[in-house]
Order: structure tokens, then C-alpha cells, then sequence
């Protein structure tokens, strides 16, 4: 059976940058909102992602292996591009692993302050990651207005993520922080909509082989039900916020739009691993560096999965008390 592992690889590395997003979307969110709730409510906030936020950070360490691994050229060239908002985004986990841990023991000013450090470490580490789509998506191309206009994709993510935190928190909390979170919500999801429009905006602009994927009719008539399906999906969020309808909707809905986000990049860069600069194939290891890897990564995927979705089971339902405190 001949298998294009290339492909494969790319795959794997795309479903694991999704996952991590998304997963740890919601707690960076989570913690950016930190300073829009009381004492009482910070500390069943920290409780509603305390199982699983350490988990979740492991689909980001599988995407940048996999890069290194299989694609070791692009890693190079991307890695070597953002090496700064790298450093910048590594700096903002230590202060929310740091944070989270002290505030646990730390009373007075002193919790306030390490509320505020996991506050700031969230917020860093998530402008940073905005930031490197915005490079990304641009090509890496040099002057004032690709850094501003990464600045602004920063900002979306920082959004996009507190979309993600809030309608988590409408899953999990009840009360009067779950109709904080409702609220929330609404601001990020507008930020959502900017971001997908930057990006939208930005890719064609930037690269010849993005324009003439989405602008060659009558194939574009078809791609238009992506950004169909993606306006559905805000519009069905939004809907869901009031209360009364299932708290799963929200984050239903919110995952929804970052999935079709997703697929309508990858669409776009397929099959570039750097935009306009080094397809997939041209960046893979030998074929028998990556067998070797294809074999690991079959064994060791499904037993991250597994985790996955045995702790969010076990700890599924509502967070009722501060149990990291």
C-alpha cells in the first residue's frame, strides 16, 4: 500500500495544533477573565480547569515534535522566523504554572498578586500565539505593517480564547458566574468575527497561490459554504447565549467555528508548511525516518486520546466548589 506519509505527518501535526487550541483556548480564556470576577468566583474558575489544563498543553508539545520530526527544513525556517513570540509565549506558561500553583497556599495581597501573574501569563502567552499566526499566515514578510497587522491577529486570538473560556464556564459553573460568562461571551465572539476577517482578508493578499485557490470560479461558488457554515455557526453561538438554552451549546458552538476556521486555513496553505516558500514534501524527513515515526506516533496517539477523553469524562459536570484553594 503506498502511503504519502508527507500527508500523513501533516495531518497529524494539523489535528494536534487544532487540539491544542481548543483545549487550551479555553483555559488561557479562562484565565484572561480572571480579573472581571470576585474572589469567590476566581476560585471556581481555577477549579473548573484545574484537571485538565496541564493535559491540555501536551497536544502543543505533539505538534511542535511532529514539526521538528517530520519536517525538519520548515522547523528550522519557522522556528527560526518566531523565535522571539516563542520565547514570549513560553515565558507567559511559566507565569500561569507558577501562578496556579502558588495562589493555592498564598494569602492576602499575595493571592491577589499571583491571580493577577496567571492573569498576565495567559494573556502573554495567547497575544503571542495571535502574533505568530499573524506572521505565519503573511508569509514571514519583513516591515511595520505585517508586525502591526500580527499585532492585530494577536489581539483576535486573545478574544477568540476568551470566547472559548466563557462558554466553558457557562458549561460548567452555574449562577451568577455563569451569567458573567453568557456576557463574556458576546465580547469574544465579535472578536472572533474580526479575526476571521483579518485572516480571511490577509491571506489572499499575501500569497498568489491563496488567491487563486479561493478565486477560481466556479470552484469558489462551492467554498463559499465554508464561510456559509462558519457565519451559521456565530450566529447559532449567539443565539445560544441566552439563558435558558443548554448550557453545551455555547461551547458547542464556539468549537464549531474554530474547526471551520481551521479547515478554511489549511485549505489555504495546503500544501505549503511555509507559505509560498516550502511545500510538505519538500520539508520531510527521508521516508524511513518517518516510517519509523508513523509507527510511534500509532502507539502513542491513541494513548493520548485515551487520557483525553477519560478525564474529561471523569471530571465532567458542574464545578459546585473551590477545589484548588
Amino acid at each position: 500500500m503506498n502511503i504519502d506519509l508527507p500527508v500523513v505527518f501533516a495531518v497529524l501535526m494539523g489535528v494536534s495544533i487544532l487540539a491544542y487550541v481548543v483545549l487550551d483556548g479555553y483555559d488561557l480564556g479562562v484565565g484572561m477573565l480572571m480579573p472581571a470576577a470576585s474572589a469567590s468566583e476566581q476560585d471556581l474558575m481555577v477549579a473548573s480547569i484545574g484537571p485538565f489544563w496541564d493535559a491540555n498543553e501536551t497536544w502543543l508539545v505533539l505538534g511542535i515534535g511532529l514539526l521538528l520530526v517530520a519536517f525538519p527544513k520548515a522547523h528550522g525556517v519557522v522556528l527560526g522566523e518566531l523565535y522571539l513570540p516563542v520565547t514570549v509565549m513560553l515565558i507567559g506558561l511559566m507565569f500561569r504554572g507558577v501562578a496556579f500553583e502558588f495562589r493555592m497556599k498564598a494569602l492576602g495581597w499575595h493571592a491577589e498578586l499571583w491571580n493577577w501573574l496567571f492573569w498576565f501569563g495567559s494573556f502573554l502567552a495567547s497575544l503571542a500565539q495571535g502574533f505568530m499566526l499573524g506572521r505565519y499566515i503573511t508569509g514571514f514578510e519583513p516591515g511595520f505593517a505585517y508586525w502591526l497587522f500580527a499585532l492585530l491577529v494577536g489581539g483576535s486570538v486573545c478574544g477568540g480564547y476568551v470566547l472559548l473560556g466563557a462558554t466553558w464556564l457557562v458549561l460548567r459553573t452555574e449562577g451568577e458566574l455563569q451569567r458573567k460568562a453568557r456576557a463574556w461571551a458576546k465580547w469574544g465572539l465579535l472578536w472572533v468575527a474580526l479575526g476571521v476577517a483579518l485572516v480571511s482578508i490577509a491571506t489572499p493578499l499575501a500569497s498568489e497561490t491563496v488567491r487563486d485557490k479561493w478565486f477560481d470560479f466556479p470552484r469558489t461558488l462551492g467554498l463559499m459554504l465554508l464561510p456559509a457554515a462558519s457565519l451559521a455557526a456565530g450566529l447559532w453561538l449567539w443565539h445560544s447565549l441566552r439563558a435558558g438554552v443548554a448550557d453545551w451549546k455555547p461551547f458547542a458552538g464556539a468549537v464549531a467555528i474554530y474547526v471551520l476556521a481551521f479547515l478554511g486555513l489549511a485549505y489555504s496553505i495546503f500544501p505549503y508548511v511555509v507559505v509560498d516558500r516550502m511545500t510538505i514534501w519538500d520539508a520531510a524527513s527521508h521516508d524511513s525516518a518517518l516510517w519509523f515515526m508513523f509507527w510511534g506516533a500509532a502507539i502513542v496517539l491513541p494513548f493520548i486520546a485515551g487520557y483525553t477523553v477519560f478525564a474529561y469524562r471523569v471530571f465532567r459536570g458542574k464545578v459546585r466548589e473551590a477545589l484548588y484553594k
